[in-house]
């Protein structure tokens, strides 16, 4: 690094695997000056090809030297991404020690070291990609549900409408602000953000964002009524919980013992069915010879019912000293010499073999694939690692019913998703005999979140074979980590929602890096949308300048005025000759990369400003 460079306010990003190479090149993108620094044992051939085509310089050594080398005494911000908590949080804190003042976002999965380490960087300086990417994937599955946020202090709501007419979007929606609108061909490239004027056809798919109150103005009898209505979400989460009843009624009113009963049945291997055989075989044969040879003391015979118990008395070696052997004859004595023997050799064997399917993984795995292969209408999610045990608990809390499918019987996750009291089974989702066996072909979303994309996209093709006509009508979520490939993917087969999470992600680790309040990000089609706020600095590039100089593919919602005059009056919607005033916060909504050229419009050179303080010009609400 040269001294002119260490004096550039520049971003460093420590760490080049996913999130991290995804940050690179959004800042990249974005004009910023990225230096990448990783360890020497993580390099990375494919990265390291990206990051020099993109032009980043890259230092590879160990922390402490690595950051003073890309120059981190003269950096705005540092992005601490490597993939380990452990080595974020060492990165991290070596970042404090050498620059105190200096901008700090770090990844950080797991949450009690997580809330220890905001305290010394920052509350909205760590972020966990799992959290951020898993809110996105969980609405794909529930369908077109409406996005909520609030943005100065009121209720906004994103959703997806169907024009019923041919018309003007002010005609039909008023003060709604649209955001995308496609046609009614699924695959259509939706456009992005048009103007009020813009005519639709009946049928088209339109996206807009509003009030909840202008929704039911303007909208009607919208999406948006029942998903802010708690009484109707409640009744949805009790219809789930009732389904779940019937469903259990139709199986004997006691679904835990007899799934039990079932499984321990289905798993009972040869070697533990020949012993209760044999078992069973000597119990009779016990039971008839006692009946027609033992004589009680006053000569008669025993009962059925004393010979039944005279020989369980026997196997179990218990004798209670009602009845003995010690005055019948002597073949019946010698008889029950092998009795005693075969008996107690049988049941050891049979009661050590129970024991070790009773206490097997298999008992468990059996049990969560009896129960999911009677479900209809479930979700299931492939892969429980980070991601999918997050998009489990989302999906739970909608009141949705999940099967959980999991290579790994060792998961760490496992007991989480079991605590949920969601169904867990074992196997390879590649494989479609597990996937009948999940009953997939009546399931109403999956989600195929494994790491490993040959497997996601395996899966997925597997997925829509069995779900062959109603494939066009279940959502499928693929995660696929590089976004090139999600989109050829999603193009070549059909895919509607193939997410990459490192992308989700991405956008909040550049926001707070950059000053921009990352506050969501939804879908519309395949492109991710992010709404996001930032406060106009006096003599920024957006201080003065009109909403309809800003790119025609950003949208501003809202904005709330500085209190020159009095009042922090919020202004919703704006007018597009509205101008931006210093110290006003405005919300945005757009294509992520469009909100970063709102931040190049903020700062002709978005590091410029930062040079010797460690802050930014536009600093995050």
């Amino acid at each position: 690094m040269s001294p002119e460079q260490r004096r550039s306010g520049h971003v460093l990003v420590c760490g080049i695997g996913g999130v991290g190479l995804r940050t690179i090149e959004q800042l990249h993108a974005a004009g910023v000056t990225v230096v990448a620094v990783a360890d020497a044992g993580d390099a990375d051939p494919v990265a390291e090809r990206l990051l020099h085509d993109w032009g980043v310089p890259t230092v590879l050594g160990r922390p402490r030297e690595a950051l003073v080398e890309a120059g981190i005494a003269g950096a705005a911000a540092v992005v601490c991404v490597p993939g380990a908590d452990l080595a974020a949080i060492r990165l991290a804190l070596l970042a404090r020690q050498l620059r105190p003042d200096v901008r700090l976002v770090a990844q950080m999965s797991n949450p009690a070291v997580g809330g220890a380490l905001a305290e010394v960087i920052g509350e909205r300086s760590v972020l966990d990609v799992a959290s951020l990417a898993a809110p996105s994937v969980v609405e794909a599955c529930l369908g077109a549900r409406p996005h909520r946020v609030r943005l100065a202090g009121r209720e906004f709501v994103a959703a997806q409408l169907v024009a019923d007419r041919d018309s003007t979007l002010r005609e039909l929606y008023g003060p709604l602000a649209p955001l995308a609108v496609a046609g009614q061909a699924d695959g259509t490239v939706p456009e992005i953000c048009p103007g009020r004027d813009h005519r639709v056809r009946a049928g088209d798919r339109v996206t807009l964002i509003g009030t909840p109150e202008q929704f039911a103005e303007y909208a009607g009898d919208s999406p948006v009524e029942g998903a802010k209505d708690p009484v109707r979400h409640t009744a949805g989460a009790r219809g789930a919980g009732a389904a779940r009843a019937a469903e259990m009624e139709a199986i004997g009113g006691r679904p835990g013992l007899i799934a039990l009963a079932r499984s321990l049945v289905a798993e009972a291997d040869r070697p533990l069915r020949g012993a209760l055989v044999a078992l069973l075989l000597l119990f009779v044969v016990s039971v008839v010879v006692l009946r027609l040879g033992y004589r009680k003391p006053g000569g008669g015979p025993m009962s059925l019912l004393d010979a039944a118990y005279f020989t369980v008395e026997t196997i179990g070696t218990v004798g209670y000293g009602d009845f003995s052997f010690a005055d019948q004859a002597p073949w019946l004595r010698i008889f029950a010499i092998a009795l005693m023997f075969f008996g107690v050799v049988l049941a050891a064997i049979w009661f050590a073999l129970l024991t070790e399917l009773l206490v097997s993984r298999r008992i468990g795995r059996s049990f969560g694939q009896r129960r999911a292969g009677s479900m209809k209408g479930h979700v299931v999610v492939v892969g429980l690692g980070e991601v999918g045990v997050r998009v489990v608990e989302g999906l739970h809390a909608a009141g949705r019913r999940v099967v959980v499918v999991e290579r790994d019987e060792a998961n760490r996750y496992l007991s989480r998703a079991r605590e949920l009291g969601v169904s867990v089974v074992a196997g390879d989702a590649t494989n479609a005999t597990l996937l009948n066996a999940v009953n997939l072909p009546s399931a109403a979303a999956v989600a195929v979140l494994t790491s490993n994309d040959m497997a996601n996209i395996e899966t997925g093709l597997a997925v829509r074979s069995l779900l062959g006509p109603r494939w066009a009508d279940v959502p499928v979520v693929l995660r696929v980590f590089d976004r090139e490939l999600a989109e050829v993917i999603g193009d070549a087969f059909g895919f509607e929602s193939v997410r990459s999470t490192a992308a989700l992600a991405a956008p909040w680790f550049v926001g707070v890096a950059l000053g921009l309040r990352i506050l969501g990000t939804f879908y519309v089609g395949r492109i991710p949308f992010v709404i996001g706020k930032i406060t106009v600095v006096a003599g920024s590039g957006l201080d003065g300048l009109a909403m309809g100089e800003l790119s025609a593919r950003t949208r501003v919602v809202a904005i709330s005025r500085a209190a020159a005059g009095g009042t922090g009056e919020v202004e919703h919607p704006p007018r597009s000759g509205t101008r931006f005033g210093a110290g006003d916060d405005a919300y945005l909504v757009g294509p992520y990369e469009e909100l970063l050229a709102v931040l190049r419009r903020d700062a002709l050179d978005p590091t410029a400003a930062w040079v010797g303080t460690g802050q930014p010009r536009t600093q995050p609400g």
